[in-house]
């Protein structure tokens, strides 16, 4: 049973990859995942606005400083203590290298030129095996048009892939209006790969204190519909690998996920819920349910059930939302 495939230029054992999450800070779950089946990890995202605060805290505890004068040395005796946002992350991938035999991947999660580049090139050297860009750009400007958002993204994704010598994808949104000609820009602007999809974080409403509040849930399986719709669309029409992350929780969605014509799973929210071992359950159903349905491998699968393979490619399409919406009605009234 060969359940390898490749992703990014990278030989992984299987599609089971962990996406970024806050678990991805820790070394010792890191490992444990490792140990539990996951072939790739991507790191928690390192964010611009994060480093821009903390450097911004350096300036001011320096300025502080200098108000009272050259004599008080001592009042730097806490600077080792004093972790700079990209140090300690730049930090983290290199021992992350070190303990695990499975690829890295950094995430970057920036909003301007300058700050994609630089740090790019600093998770490079740091050892990262590949990198995620996270571009989470809400365009609330009312002045900011379509055309302008996605020269946004592509110039980003073409500034990136020209500085750094490591694969490089990008973590989408869903809600362009083009999904399938974003991913042909991306893919020309040098992007190796696509993640689809990102999950904007939208707050709430606290209706007794009146406030906005952050409000964060875990992806449930009926999310998995929408990637898997543009993943069959977008396979063979963009030379990027495609990645799916956000409903995948069991072999089964794995298996969906394959056959769309994604070349790796991505999971965090079941493994927030059942912990890093839940790679071993997933793996092990993933193989059983080959086994019952004569695979011989992940690749025989992947693509095998995209718009250009099914033999009703119309299913993907708005031709056949008559069809679906009537068999409901029908169904309904069966009962």
């Amino acid at each position: 049973m060969k359940l390898n495939t490749k992703y990014l230029g990278l030989e992984l054992k299987n599609p089971l990859v962990a996406s970024a999450s806050p678990m991805c800070k820790e070394l010792g779950l890191l490992k444990r995942m490792e140990d539990a089946g996951a072939a790739a990890v991507v790191l928690h995202s390192l964010f611009e606005e994060q480093i821009n605060l903390e450097s911004n805290a350096l300036d001011d505890f320096l300025w502080q400083g200098s108000e009272v004068g050259p004599e008080a040395t001592n009042m730097f005796a806490e600077m080792p203590k004093y972790h700079l946002g990209p140090e300690e992350y730049l930090e983290h991938i290199r021992k992350a290298k070190q303990s695990l035999g499975i690829p890295v991947i950094a995430s970057l999660n920036g909003v301007s030129n300058g700050g994609w580049i630089r740090y790019a090139k600093m998770m490079e050297d740091a050892g990262a095996d590949a990198l995620e860009l996270n571009i989470y750009f809400l365009p609330t400007d009312p002045e900011m048009s379509g055309a302008k958002v996605e020269q946004l993204y592509t110039e980003l994704v073409a500034n990136v892939s020209s500085t750094v010598r490591i694969p490089l994808s990008v973590k989408l949104s869903p809600f362009f209006s083009s999904v399938a000609n974003m991913g042909r820009l991306l893919d020309k602007a040098g992007a190796n790969g696509l993640v689809l999809f990102n999950r904007f974080y939208q707050p709430d409403f606290d209706l007794e204190n009146l406030e906005v509040v952050p409000s964060l849930v875990l992806s449930r399986p009926n999310e998995l519909k929408l990637r898997l719709h543009w993943t069959a669309l977008l396979y063979g029409n963009v030379k990027a690998d495609i990645a799916i992350t956000g409903g995948v929780h069991s072999a089964e969605d794995v298996v969906k996920s394959m056959m769309a014509g994604a070349k790796v799973a991505c999971m965090t929210s079941a493994i927030l819920e059942h912990g890093p071992e839940h790679f071993t359950t997933v793996c092990r159903d993933l193989v059983r349910w080959m086994e019952e349905h004569e695979y011989e491998s992940v690749e025989q699968m992947q693509g095998s059930m995209s718009a250009q393979k099914v033999p009703n490619p119309a299913a993907y399409e708005r031709t056949n939302y008559l069809k679906v919406l009537s068999s409901y009605v029908l169904a309904a009234a069966a009962k």
